[in-house]
C-alpha cells in the first residue's frame, strides 16, 4: 500500500525527496531506498520514473539523475547553491 501512495503523490507534480519525506513522515535516506525499489518495480508497468537531476545554480552543472538527494557542493565550481532533484512518475510514451 505504501508504494501505491508514493506513486499517487509522484503523479501529481514533481517533488523533492525532502518535501516527500515531510509528507510521508519518513527519513529522507529511508525514503530514498524505498523510491529506488519503487523505480525497479515500475519497469514492467505503464508508468516510468522521471528524475530532473540536481543542478548547480551558480555554474549550471548537472549531476547524475540516479542521485535522489541534494549533493553538498558542485564538483566544477565548488559552489553550494544547488537545486534539489525533482522526482515524478508519468505514463510511458
Amino acid at each position: 500500500m505504501f508504494r501505491k501512495d508514493l506513486i499517487e503523490m509522484l503523479q501529481v507534480r514533481p517533488i523533492t525527496l525532502y518535501e516527500l519525506s515531510l509528507l510521508v513522515e519518513a527519513e529522507p535516506r529511508d525514503l530514498e531506498e524505498d523510491l529506488q525499489h519503487l523505480f525497479r518495480s515500475l519497469r514492467g508497468s505503464p508508468l516510468c520514473p522521471v528524475i530532473e537531476p540536481a543542478r548547480c545554480r551558480k555554474c549550471g552543472f548537472r549531476f547524475h539523475s540516479e542521485k535522489l538527494h541534494k549533493p553538498g557542493k558542485c564538483p566544477r565550481c565548488k559552489g553550494t547553491w544547488i537545486s534539489e532533484p525533482l522526482i515524478s512518475v508519468e505514463e510511458r510514451r
